[in-house]
C-alpha cells in the first residue's frame, strides 16, 4: 500500500493535497481557537498554523501520512484540513484524523462527505482491510459523530500522551473494517440523501 498525493472529488467537498499554498485561507478559518480544543496541537497563532502544516508535510515525505485541504466543491474555498496518517507499511490500515472544519461547516454535509471520499478511497482504492478513527476521550461531539457514520468503539488508551498545551490525554479508538465498509458506505449515502443545513 502506497498512498500518492490524490484529489477526493464529492458534490460538497473536495480534498486537494495540502500544500504550504493553503496556509493563508486555512489561517482564516483555524484562527477559532475552539477547532484546537480537543487536538493534541495548539494553534493559536498563524505560526503556530505553520509548524502544523510543516509537519504534516514532512510525515507525508516521509510516507506516514496524506494531508488534504478540505475545499467547498461550488467556490473552492478552503475550510479545513483532514488527512491519512498512522501508515505503517506493510500492514494495510490507515487512520482518518487530524480533521478540522471551520464553524460554518461543522454539522453539514462536508464532514460527512469527506469521510465518504476517505473511507472510500481507503477500503476500494488502497485495499485497506482496517480504518482507525482516534479522539479525546473527553470530546463527546466527536465521538458521537464516529459512532454515527458507523464505526465501532474498541476502547479509551488512558493518559494516552500530552498535548501541547500540557493536559494529559486519554484517546477513544474507533474502526471500520473492510467487511463492514459496504454497510458503513451505504449508510453514508442515506445521511447524504437527507436535507443539511447550508453553511
Amino acid at each position: 500500500m502506497k498512498l500518492e498525493p490524490v484529489t477526493l472529488q464529492g458534490t460538497h467537498v473536495l480534498l486537494v493535497p495540502l500544500t504550504r499554498e493553503h496556509l493563508p485561507a486555512l489561517w482564516e478559518v483555524a484562527r477559532d481557537e475552539e477547532l484546537w480544543r480537543w487536538t493534541w496541537n495548539a494553534v493559536r497563532t498563524e505560526a503556530d498554523l505553520e509548524r502544523y502544516v510543516e509537519a504534516a508535510l514532512r510525515m507525508r515525505d516521509a510516507g506516514t501520512a496524506l494531508p488534504f485541504a478540505t475545499t467547498e466543491a461550488s467556490t473552492a474555498r478552503v475550510i479545513g484540513s483532514t488527512r491519512f496518517g498512522s501508515i505503517e507499511p506493510p500492514h494495510p490500515r490507515v487512520e482518518i484524523g487530524w480533521t478540522w472544519l471551520g464553524g460554518a461547516w461543522q454539522r453539514t454535509a462536508a464532514n460527512t462527505e469527506a469521510k465518504l471520499l476517505m473511507l472510500r478511497h481507503a477500503f476500494e482504492t488502497l485495499g485497506c482491510l482496517r480504518v482507525e478513527l482516534k479522539t479525546d476521550a473527553l470530546n463527546e461531539r466527536s465521538r458521537t459523530a464516529m459512532l454515527r457514520i458507523g464505526a465501532r468503539e474498541e476502547g479509551i488508551f488512558r493518559k494516552h500522551g500530552v498535548t501541547e498545551s500540557g493536559r494529559v490525554r486519554d484517546t477513544a479508538w474507533y474502526s471500520i473494517v473492510d467487511d463492514e465498509w459496504p454497510a458503513i458506505q451505504a449508510r453514508l449515502l442515506s445521511m447524504l440523501a437527507r436535507p443539511y443545513p447550508a453553511p
